[in-house]
């Protein structure tokens, strides 16, 4: 509001009286100061308002890619519960991992005057249209993978750290012949950082990269039938290394139907009861609630005034000893 009183000449009260719609303000003033916020590109916040004095009703906009993936329920909760301690609410809604889909909800957060913006990219999407909004001081954080086409705050966990060391895990128990299940070719960021570590853990022992150990699946049943493809080749891996949190439901599927349990598996994401299978299951763990509460601290801290360059906030992995990742190589 101030640069747009100092670009026409007038008092922020007067910017204020002719955005509210108030008198009294001559007209050629309010066409010069209509002119200004759109050559401004001036978009009053009214959430941001209300923080100021102290309404409950401000809120945080989260774009995730779909609700049913338990990784991204438990990110949301831990943006909530940090946002939640600011008195601020949070609004979340599902992309169903479409770029037309997230632009549609950011439009309707933005249209809201949301007062923070917290998206997980859609695969093969841009954020250029964010430059304005960015620009004017709206703290924007992307989640989980970075954005594109735009200089923003991001928090990523270390994909290709936890990936190289759950291979890693596996080589040190002797095994040389290490299948990949997920995502592949990978398009998405999470996707590439993975499976580049599996190539690096392999690449530091010396062991050359095997296409043919390399299956893709999306889903469960897609996994499960990637698995079986590897189990029957004539010299089949002693080891798997699954991209995802489905990607190790698919093998873990895969294996039980197979009636293997010689196989080593190593999973990226933890899942529910992975204790309670057989063997139980060894994964490379992510801190989803940990992410979301750095995306949410990011958001907030802008809001609280930082103006400091764009960064990139890395959530480590832990590997987690179960069983399943320890199984020898067959004699």
């Amino acid at each position: 509001m101030a640069d747009v009183a100092r670009e026409v000449g007038v008092t922020a009260k007067t910017v204020s009286r002719v955005l509210n719609d108030e008198e009294p303000v001559a007209v050629e003033t309010r066409a010069r100061v209509m002119a200004a916020v759109r050559k401004l590109g001036y978009q009053p916040n009214l959430m941001a308002r209300n923080m100021r004095v102290g309404a409950r009703d401000a809120a945080i906009g989260l774009v995730i890619p779909e609700m049913g993936n338990p990784f991204f329920g438990t990110v949301a909760g831990g943006v909530e519960s940090a946002v939640r301690a600011r008195g601020l609410t949070l609004i979340v809604g599902s992309s169903d991992e479409t770029a037309e889909l997230e632009q549609s909800l950011i439009a309707t957060f933005l249209a809201r005057r949301v007062s923070g913006l917290i998206v997980v990219p859609a695969a093969a999407g841009h954020h250029r249209h964010l430059r304005s909004e960015r620009m004017a001081g709206l703290p924007i954080v992307f989640l989980d993978r970075p954005a594109v086409g735009l200089t923003a705050d991001c928090v990523v966990s270390a994909n290709r750290e936890g990936s190289r060391a759950g291979v890693a895990h596996l080589l040190s128990h002797g095994h040389r012949r290490i299948g990949f299940v997920g995502d592949v070719p990978a398009t998405l960021y999470t996707r590439r950082e993975r499976f580049q570590g599996y190539r690096d853990a392999l690449g530091g022992s010396g062991l050359p990269f095997d296409r043919s150990l390399v299956e893709s699946g999306h889903d469960v049943e897609a996994t499960a039938l990637a698995t079986m493809r590897l189990l029957a080749l004539a010299d089949p891996p002693t080891a798997l290394f699954a991209g995802n949190n489905f990607a190790s439901m698919g093998a873990v599927v895969a294996l039980a139907r197979a009636g293997r349990k010689d196989v080593a598996l190593v999973g990226f994401d933890d899942l529910p009861l992975a204790e309670a299978l057989d063997p139980p299951l060894t994964v490379v763990a992510q801190d989803p609630a940990g992410v979301g509460a750095a995306a949410a601290e990011l958001v907030l801290a802008r809001l609280d005034g930082d103006r400091s360059k764009a960064r990139r906030a890395t959530v480590p992995t832990r590997l987690i000893v179960r069983g399943s990742g320890e199984l020898p190589p067959r004699r």
